[in-house]
């Protein structure tokens, strides 16, 4: 993603103070809700994600294919409720971030939770930390920076605008030792940060397109997915350990899962496909709180026509 925006000819002299204003206001917005206790904050979540599933057709209608695509034997009745439902888990772990980044630590600590075989994370042995893309993922690298003191590392995406970079990055730097990648710096330097003994948060479940990607199954549909988990842990002779992030009533519970024993593989394809394969297991305990608004199916094999209809 660009770090700038190209320039608009139309564009009139007031936009970027409309636009500054209005970040401002929003981040302003987020800081107000760090002070409020958490069951308004989840009521306003529940209100907001009801919002979204209305007025967001185009994200309503990817996150339903998703779901027929994957769990066919759901009936229509229960594919759309449970994509509401799913509306409304996104819409919470995004105003959650106000107090994760905003709110004490006191706050923090006592609403994040980390369960589970935590011993994979008392050594600089090189680390992989499997995340999936849950809708507590800044959680779940919240709660490790904060209770499981180590040093940490994250491939980061700059954001277009400015000012909601500048919070993102703090608000992932906040706690710990943690260290952002940048995506462009390449794969040498997520080596190295391995070998180093950085453990490295990585989300590797997400169509990025066909470049270096692999088909292989998930939920029995092809869909394009990067070998990088099974690339890395041999380049850097890493151990892979997923970590699952719940949202709950209370907050969020971490549950560190012991590694993978025997991974990778010699074959970076079957390795690429089991790690689908365990991924639909840790999917299973909490279907609506996994990323479906992503088009996960959007790259097709040679000759097979989109899943998603058109745009």
């Amino acid at each position: 993603m660009p770090s700038s925006k190209p320039i608009d000819a139309t564009a009139t002299p007031a936009t970027p103070f409309f636009e500054r204003w209005g970040n401002r206001l929003g981040l302003g917005f987020m800081r107000v809700l760090a002070c409020l206790p958490l069951s308004w904050v989840r009521a306003l979540g529940w209100v907001m994600g009801q919002v979204l599933h209305a007025v967001a057709s185009r994200r309503r209608r990817i996150a339903r294919t998703n779901w027929a695509l994957c769990f066919p034997e759901d009936s229509t009745l229960e594919r759309h409720r449970a994509v509401r439902r799913h509306f409304v888990y996104f819409a919470q772990a995004w105003l959650d971030r106000s107090w994760l980044w905003e709110g004490s630590e006191a706050k923090v600590r006592a609403r994040l939770k980390v369960t589970g075989a935590t011993h994979e994370l008392h050594s600089d042995q090189p680390t992989l930390l499997l995340g999936p893309h849950f809708v507590g993922m800044d959680a779940g690298g919240t709660a490790l920076a904060l209770l499981q003191p180590r040093r940490y590392a994250c491939i980061y995406l700059s954001q277009i605008n400015e000012e909601v970079d500048r919070w993102m990055r703090a608000g992932r730097l906040r706690f710990g030792t943690v260290r952002l990648v940048e995506k462009q710096q390449g794969l040498r330097t997520v080596v190295h940060s391995l070998r180093s003994g950085e453990a490295l948060y990585l989300l590797p479940d997400m169509d990025l397109g066909p470049e270096e990607s692999v088909f292989v199954p998930f939920y029995g549909v092809p869909a394009a997915t990067v070998p990088t988990l099974p690339r890395l842990a041999r380049l850097a002779g890493a151990k892979v350990v997923p970590v699952v992030t719940r949202l709950t009533r209370n907050g969020y519970e971490v549950e560190v899962l012991p590694a993978w024993t025997g991974y990778p593989g010699r074959d970076p394809v079957a390795d690429t496909a089991l790690m689908n394969r365990r991924l639909e297991g840790m999917i299973a305990g909490m279907r609506e709180q996994y990323y479906w608004v992503h088009k996960r199916f959007k790259t097709r094999p040679p000759g097979e026509p989109s899943l998603y209809g058109r745009d």
